[in-house]
């Protein structure tokens, strides 16, 4: 019988349903059913969810197969809440339910007194109701605060007084949130923050089917499909799950961040939200390229705490950040488009301070100055995915003084003939263009090796190139509150008064030359 018609085509009471043919199933049952149809005709069964295609996703498809209960653990910002909510997808359009049940009792199959005693005194006359799969999902997250009132449910002495029942009336029950997810699907996240005690409160649910509220002799054969969420951190920080719980979930699935950048940009300009305003900012691979590697080198970083993770967060929020910083410029100087330049990029500093949590190393550099070096990782690691290595190059022309000429050493030794170049934040596109151009031979590896590129991505790749070479030491770059500086590297070491502490460096960049 197909319920998904319009809702005068619907059973309206019990006997109609009865005619109709409707039979009850359980709800793994009704998720196992869609999701083998979903598979057959080779639809997504979780959308939008990226990297977890030959992971994640055959995992949990297999324990929903297997009408389990699912743990989904992992790391912050691994998609495990939005994995549980795309499940709705997996149930019936509509189910009916006795109309008033506030644990949506099955017309064949009440489970609530309310709703036998209402069969009993309507018999086929009892109104039904249709509830759509929308209505069938709850979620609780996880707080110490939590109680088993709150999730099973307890006497409520306000109802007995109104009804003037006694306490052992099971009327006079007020049900947590569990009951009222009945034939639906119930998610609890953080679930190592829940009290002991709670989660102890779960063991028949989860096994024998039912609940147990306070002395009542009550059995209510809960039809529920559970997803719990945790965070490994969780069990040393805050709580653990307790290990007959644990054992009770059939399936446990480890949560990843994505393995590749191709990945993390998928993700990253799927989640991102950007204004409609915003779209006169251009934003190319390399800038793209340069905010992801941020994320996979903090999730590497000795000083970053790696049982916390990465949030997936924070690119998302970088990616959205360096936007604003264009875009704000460009109103500055009230310049019609833009693109987001290398230098836009410290706009990001405030997105990554908040998503990382330091170890003790970390906190005595401070928060900012872990910000920035990442994003300087970020710049060096990228680098020679576009241009030669400059370590490379090095050590070469060390074993071979013959080798092809170093393709940098033009720039290098524009800014040891005493030149820098002060870039203001705000400077005007096209006046920015011009200070690049001022720099000897930054053109010409730009085209040299990027012959097909245009006027703005000749700009960017010039002023790219520059904060490479200063990520691998070969020129000064000091962040200031309204510019970036460049100089040679020596000059500033000179006034910095360090310059004996610098002989090594010294040495190798005259090795490079």
């Amino acid at each position: 019988m197909n319920y998904e018609l319009k809702s005068m085509n619907r059973p309206k009471t019990l006997g109609e349903l009865k005619k109709s043919g409707y039979s009850p199933v359980s709800i793994k049952e009704e998720v196992r059913r869609n999701l083998i149809c979903k598979l057959k005709e080779g639809e997504s069964t979780f959308r939008g969810i990226l990297g977890y295609e030959d992971s994640v996703i055959p995992d949990t498809e297999r324990a929903l197969l297997s009408r389990h209960n699912i743990l989904f653990l992992g790391l912050r910002g691994q998609a495990k809440t939005r994995m549980a909510r795309q499940m709705i997808d997996l149930l019936d359009e509509y189910i009916p339910a006795i109309a008033g049940s506030e644990i949506n009792d099955d017309p064949l199959q009440p489970l609530s007194q309310f709703g036998r005693r209402l069969i009993e005194e309507k018999g086929d006359a009892t109104p039904i109701a249709w509830i759509h799969r929308s209505e069938r999902y709850g979620e609780k997250l996880a707080t110490p605060d939590v109680s088993v009132a709150d999730l099973i449910g307890d006497i409520d002495p306000v109802k007995a007084a109104n009804l003037r029942l006694s306490f052992a009336d099971e009327q006079v029950i007020h049900y947590g949130i569990i009951p009222r997810s009945n034939r639906g699907i119930f998610v609890i996240n953080e679930l190592p923050d829940l009290q002991a005690r709670i989660q102890v409160a779960l063991f028949n649910i989860l096994q024998e089917g039912d609940i147990q509220i306070r002395g009542f002799k009550l059995r209510l054969p809960l039809d529920i499909l559970f997803i719990f969420t945790a965070n490994p951190e969780d069990y040393t920080n805050r709580g653990a799950i307790v290990t007959p719980l644990k054992d009770r979930i059939e399936s446990q699935i480890l949560t990843h961040y994505p393995k590749s950048v191709e990945t993390a940009l998928a993700i990253t300009s799927q989640e991102a939200s950007i204004h409609e305003d915003q779209q006169t900012v251009h934003v190319s691979d390399l800038v793209k390229r340069l905010i992801e590697q941020v994320s996979f080198e903090a999730r590497s970083s000795e000083f970053v705490d790696q049982k916390s993770g990465v949030s997936a967060r924070l690119t998302i929020s970088a990616f959205e950040n360096a936007v604003s910083a264009a875009e704000r410029r460009a109103i500055l100087n009230k310049e019609k488009n833009t693109q987001v330049w290398i230098s836009d990029l410290s706009g990001i500093i405030p997105s990554i301070t908040g998503k990382i949590e330091l170890v003790y190393e970390g906190e005595q550099e401070g928060p900012y100055q872990v910000s920035f070096n990442l994003l300087e990782k970020s710049i060096r690691t990228v680098f020679v995915l576009y241009f030669p290595n400059p370590e490379a190059l090095k050590k070469k022309r060390t074993r071979d003084p013959g080798s092809e000429e170093n393709p940098f050493r033009s720039v290098i030794a524009w800014f040891d003939k005493g030149n820098s170049l002060n870039m203001l934040f705000n400077t005007k596109d096209s006046e920015k263009v011009q200070l690049l151009y001022k720099v000897d031979g930054l053109y010409n590896i730009v085209k040299k090796y990027f012959p097909k590129a245009n006027e703005r991505e000749n700009a960017l790749l010039m002023e790219f190139v520059l904060h490479g070479l200063a990520s691998y030491s070969l020129i000064s770059k000091k962040v200031l509150e309204a510019k970036i500086e460049f100089k040679d590297l020596m000059g500033s070491m000179i006034n910095l008064g360090n310059s004996s502490s610098y002989r090594e460096d010294e040495d190798d960049e005259e090795n490079f030359r």
